[in-house]
């Protein structure tokens, strides 16, 4: 009988490709698999707050006529991720639904269409279920907002989640969806699949269109913004990545690029810089544990191993912010008063009495956005200097070199505490402005229960080759640990 082959347990554990194989061999309907993860997210959401507008019962009806579909066509003309369910970061368009980016002033909005990345998914078969929180535009590694509240980590809800997809880090993390759309320009799909124990990539820049997300970045920071995946499981990034990659006429930064296979890449021939930190922040001993057992790993299967240190990369958050600065757009600040500059005096005692309609960390930055002090001379020598340092990374990565380097210092901490340090961004940060795809890979639990993860880099355009050493990883330590208290 079909939908009696495969139980809801299983679907909760399963990638989203692995589910569409099933859906297509009836061994399980399309609403079965859609019930079992709108199950899970009623479930987790009341503690984890992830999914902030949900549209379950269009999703329902989505997967009826998928599996009417597939009664009536058969399954060879199906798409590749036909009936299967997925979450969306609520940055981006998805028709019918709230589109706030965590902005009070946008509190009513709601999308006319499909951003192109959720038309794509949709194209493929995808049955969206509803999108996920943010933190306040977009614009903090801890997702919480004046609109939504506060997400918490399904490992340990008194720990963040990260920013800015850490809804849908964590309801991926949670296992009530099998994969989803970030955006990132900062780190924003690899802080939340780090801090959620989950994979996310990020995509060589000017391969996916940022097209219907709010807010956007202009001129050459599109190329810096990325649009990607997050997924409990890696073998669902390289079908996701082709089916969102190629430009859309709109996207001025998106190009077309020639994907390549990561069944082809020889994890024998690599050569594999092994950088354990940025010389300015000291990483925590377990996730130097973790990232030094991938080295010896890699190594093991005959790849080279290099820890040359890079004296640049302490200088990353300065970097980022020089070359985010010198490509234009409009100001942190400008966008937090909804087209005028924010009045932080104002706004801050505001928040003192409980009565801003923003967040404290939004506020801060535009502060440090205008009290930042850098000269233009300083802003000419760190744009020069992260255009030598991508020089120099594509040099020493080549076609066959990959880069482990630390998504952050410490394991998910607890809210607020990244108030107290600001700038540890910056792991996560540079490697936008240097435009290499980078893949966020999970390494299991910290003897405190905290997901621990490594970021695994390439030359531009190698997107195929992060992917591949994600899928070996994943065999060797066992990826997504799903979260007891899911």
């Amino acid at each position: 009988m079909i939908g009696a082959m495969r139980d809801s347990a299983e679907t909760l554990l399963a990638s989203g490709i692995q589910l569409a194989g099933w859906i297509r061999a009836g061994e399980v309907t399309s609403v079965a698999v859609v019930d079992a993860h709108i199950a899970q997210v009623e479930r987790v959401n009341p503690v984890i707050n992830a999914v902030v507008h949900d549209r379950f019962d269009a999703a329902r009806t989505e997967a009826q006529a998928a599996d009417a579909r597939l009664a009536a066509e058969g399954p060879t003309a199906l798409p590749p991720l036909h009936g299967v369910p997925c979450t969306i970061k609520e940055c981006f368009g998805v028709q019918g639904m709230s589109w706030t980016s965590g902005h009070v002033a946008r509190r009513d909005v709601r999308a006319d269409t499909d951003a192109v990345g959720v038309a794509r998914l949709r194209q493929a078969g995808a049955v969206v279920l509803g999108v996920t929180n943010v933190s306040e535009l977009c614009m903090w590694l801890e997702t919480s907002n004046r609109v939504y509240g506060r997400t918490n980590n399904p490992y340990h809800p008194a720990h963040i989640v990260g920013g800015s997809s850490g809804g849908e880090g964590a309801i991926i993390g949670s296992g009530a969806s099998p994969f989803g759309l970030g955006a990132d320009v900062g780190g924003s799909i690899r802080m939340p699949a780090f801090f959620n124990g989950v994979f996310g990539h990020k995509p060589s820049g000017g391969l996916v269109p940022n097209s219907g997300q709010f807010p956007i970045a202009h001129g050459d920071a599109l190329r810096y913004l990325t649009t990607g995946p997050l997924s409990r499981r890696a073998e669902d990034l390289m079908p996701l990545l082709r089916i969102l990659a190629g430009p859309d006429g709109h996207d001025t930064g998106c190009e077309a690029y020639h994907l390549g296979d990561p069944a082809t890449v020889d994890l024998s021939s690599l050569r594999v810089l092994d950088l354990a930190d940025d010389g300015r922040t000291r990483v925590h001993p377990e996730l130097r544990g973790a990232q030094r057992s991938v080295a010896d790993h890699l190594e093991s299967l005959g790849a080279r191993i290099e820890r040359e240190p890079i004296a640049e990369l302490r200088h990353g958050v300065e970097i980022w912010s020089a070359m985010l600065d010198a490509a234009g757009g409009t100001k942190f600040g400008v966008m937090l008063g909804d087209g005028t500059q924010v009045s932080l005096a104002r706004h801050l005692l505001l928040w003192a009495l409980g009565r801003s309609p923003h967040t404290l960390p939004a506020l801060g930055l535009a502060g440090l956005e205008r009290l930042s002090g850098i000269t233009s001379g300083q802003l000419g020598k760190f744009v020069a200097m992260g255009h030598a340092l991508r020089a120099e990374l594509e040099r020493r990565l080549g076609e066959h070199g990959v880069m482990l380097y630390p998504s952050y210092p410490v394991p998910a901490p607890k809210h607020y505490r990244p108030l107290l340090r600001p700038l540890r961004f910056g792991y996560t940060a540079l490697l936008n402005v240097m435009q290499l795809p980078v893949t966020q890979v999970p390494l299991g639990l910290s003897t405190a229960g905290l997901p621990l993860g490594v970021q695994v880099g390439a030359a531009h355009g190698n997107d195929h080759v992060t992917i591949a050493v994600a899928l070996e990883l994943e065999r060797a330590f066992g990826g997504w640990v799903q979260p007891a208290r899911a």
